[in-house]
């Protein structure tokens, strides 16, 4: 019987296994070779943008606000008479206190230009004006009456306002009425004689201020008085303040001038400018 053969097959599965061993080998290679050597190189990091410019400054601390001109200034803004005066004759013309021990009127209607305007009109309008004027130089500013179609209030009630709030000033805003269409101009009415100290001196600085600042504005001062300021006993407006108070006759409504001044916005937001401007110098003079 003739001997058993080897199989053909082991020569080929001998070298298909040294192909593998030998690919294995070669891939090990490769990557120990990918990897950097003990003490080369690290490599690089990412790279970052480069930079376009200097680092910004930090924005330095903002400065504390600066304080509005007016602030802490508590002014009473009187607008003379009220839309409603005319329609309540008995109670306008009851009798109160003048602030000299006798008596007067509550109230009165007022005045108006040819054309029909009126004085209460008029006031209002320049009042709220000037409020929003002082309020935004930081003023705290209260009105004596809060419409112009209402009934008074009564005069010792406005002049007593300013103590009641205890507010720092007053100004009673009006217009005159003269029947001399040819009398023209602002002029400003003091208490005299004074009925406290305040009525003195600082009442008369508050006049110069604000006469200064209507002069300043362009507006005419009227001729009937000396330095256009007149002093009289007889407003109790000004008799029962207890404050520094000053009573303005901005314009002459039966001047055909003066009267086209008020009628007009344009007009109306002059006074209240320079009412503001007025109380606004003599607010810095006090300091």
């Amino acid at each position: 019987m003739p001997a058993a053969s080897r199989p053909r097959s082991a020569p080929w599965v001998l070298r298909t296994l040294g192909v593998l061993l030998l690919l294995v080998v070669i891939a090990a290679g490769l990557l120990v070779g990918s990897r950097p050597l003990p003490g080369g190189p690290s490599p690089s990091p990412t790279a970052e943008p480069a930079p376009t410019g200097p680092s910004p400054s930090p924005s330095p601390t903002a400065s504390p606000t600066h304080a509005l001109p007016l602030a802490g200034l508590h002014v009473v803004l009187d607008p003379g008479h009220n839309g409603g005066n005319a329609a309540a004759p008995a109670e306008v013309n009851a009798a109160v206190g003048d602030g000299r021990g006798g008596t007067k009127a509550c109230n009165t209607v007022g005045t108006s230009t040819l054309s029909g305007y009126t004085e209460h009109a008029f006031t209002w309008d320049v009042a709220v004006r000037t409020q929003e004027l002082l309020e935004a130089d930081g003023a705290q500013v209260t009105l004596t009456r809060q419409d112009d179609d209402s009934v008074g209030p009564c005069v010792d009630v406005r002049g007593g306002t300013v103590g009641d709030v205890d507010a720092d000033v007053l100004v009673s805003i009006h217009a005159n009425g003269s029947e001399n269409p040819d009398a023209r101009g602002y002029f400003a009415i003091v208490s005299e004689p004074p009925l406290n100290d305040a009525q003195g001196e600082p009442s008369r600085e508050l006049a110069a201020g604000l006469l200064t600042a209507l002069e300043e504005a362009g507006f005419t001062p009227s001729g009937s008085y000396a330095g256009a300021l007149s002093e009289r006993a007889d407003l109790g407006t000004l008799n029962w303040a207890e404050r520094p108070a000053v009573l303005l006759e901005l314009a002459e409504m039966r001047n055909a001038e003066d009267a086209a001044l008020t009628e007009s916005p344009e007009g109306r937001q002059r006074y209240a400018e320079a009412v503001a401007a007025g109380l606004r110098a003599w607010a810095a003079a006090r300091e």
